[in-house]
């Protein structure tokens, strides 16, 4: 099959198409062929520092993000057969191999994809959604009503959590350029802040739920931000994954969280877009081959919702 692989850490120029070995399931694996693969931040973070725990070195092949069709099934499996159309984020933080024309993982990391929806879109979902959604509705506690603050908000996280916590019945503030308002009234949000002009705290107020993409210190004056009795949940861990070292304030929650396998999570994003409440925007597609081009427009922080490698 063909892979985009490293040899060592580095710049995007590291990345190259390999060929190698189709992976095989073990027990209660499935093997997937891949349609198309999400990138997110993590990845390029991987292809420079490692994975999270520094237990893998190079060569290895990065992403997270599955949307494909299940080629074959490991012992035991009982979930999936092949022919399913899928989606997933398997093994993650460990690696996955997304990057590649097939996969392996466990059969529960994977769920059924989303019925009528094309994989390019499918493969913006699994990273992106479930830490939206872990964010919010598992961490959190979102509910109707309350007054929610997504920081860039027309970003991959961001703009699906803005999704989520409409149909969740919140009212939304949403950060990004004045450039990107008419696209965040477009996906639900009801005041578009522009960051641009100030900080965050002397723009916003009132807050039950903050969701941190930023950390910094644009996380320090979010603070500020929140009701007595309110939650900011972060998806940017603190040095060392040391919790102790998160801002603090008296009044309310402060939580950062790691996204993980969910089959649950991935249920209920699906749920969400089979009813219509919840679109992946894919601002950019890219083949395979084109994996380093692709993760330098990533990293340059200007993306519109997703980007997407084809097969």
């Amino acid at each position: 099959m063909r892979a985009v692989s490293q040899l060592t850490p580095g710049g995007p120029e590291v990345l190259r198409l390999v060929e190698t070995t189709v992976p095989e399931p073990g027990p209660v694996e499935v093997l997937v062929r891949v349609q198309a693969a999400g990138i997110n931040p993590t990845d390029w973070k991987t292809r420079t520092r490692g994975y999270f725990y520094g237990d893998e070195t190079p060569p290895f092949i990065l992403g997270f993000d599955v949307a494909g069709v299940v080629e074959t099934v490991g012992p035991g499996v009982t979930l999936h057969s092949p022919g399913d159309p899928v989606i997933g984020m398997p093994r993650f933080p460990k690696p996955a191999g997304a990057y590649a024309e097939f996969v392996t993982g466990p059969a529960r990391h994977f769920v059924p994809a989303p019925v009528g929806v094309d994989p390019i879109q499918a493969a913006g979902v699994p990273l992106a959604g479930l830490t939206a959604w872990q964010a919010l509705v598992d961490t959190a506690g979102l509910r109707a009503g309350q007054r929610v603050l997504v920081q860039a908000a027309a970003g991959g996280v961001g703009h699906l959590a803005v999704q989520i916590a409409k149909a969740l019945g919140a009212h939304v503030v949403g950060t990004a350029s004045a450039a990107k308002h008419d696209f965040l009234r477009s996906i639900g949000v009801d005041e578009p802040v522009d960051y641009t002009i100030g900080p965050i705290d002397e723009l916003v107020g009132d807050v039950d739920v903050i969701l941190d993409t930023l950390g910094g210190e644009a996380r320090e004056r979010s603070l500020r931000c929140l009701r007595p009795g309110g939650t900011l949940v972060s998806i940017i861990p603190p040095v060392g994954f040391d919790s102790a070292l998160m801002p603090r304030r008296e009044d309310v929650t402060v939580r950062w969280m790691l996204v993980e396998p969910d089959a649950g999570g991935l249920r209920g994003l699906v749920e969400l877009i089979e009813k219509g409440a919840l679109a992946v925007h894919v601002d950019r597609t890219f083949p395979l081959a084109e994996a380093a081009a692709a993760h330098r427009v990533g990293e340059a922080g200007r993306t519109t919702g997703k980007l997407v490698l084809t097969m």
